[in-house]
């Protein structure tokens, strides 16, 4: 069921969602191999680094304060993940320090 849920995100991307994939894929990102809207266990999380198991999420406002995304984060960390989310309108507006920042993730990772 992930991978059929993955299918049909791939195809409906958000604009950051769909510019943050600009920076990372085909190892764009410093050499490093990202997957887009990839399944791990009963999750489907938005970008994925697995070799270095960094988990990338963009939020838009539906995911303020939901419990549901910090139960998904705990089972995820659980599993030895490391997941950095950000918003939206970061990716957006800040595009630069949002690359940077996932860079410096996965340089300390």
């Amino acid at each position: 069921m992930p991978k059929k849920i993955a299918r049909q995100l791939r195809q409906n991307p958000t604009d950051a969602e769909l510019r943050l994939w600009l920076a990372l894929r085909d190892r764009r990102l410093s050499g490093y191999k990202f997957g887009r809207q990839h399944p791990i266990g009963e999750f489907v999380v938005d970008f994925v680094c697995t070799k270095h198991k960094i988990v990338i999420e963009a939020d838009g406002g539906q995911h303020a304060e939901n419990p549901a995304d910090a139960l998904r984060t705990e089972r995820l960390e659980a599993e030895g993940w490391k997941v950095i989310r950000f918003w939206n309108n970061d990716i957006l507006s800040n595009t630069e320090g949002v690359i940077e920042t996932i860079l410096i993730a996965l340089k300390a990772g």
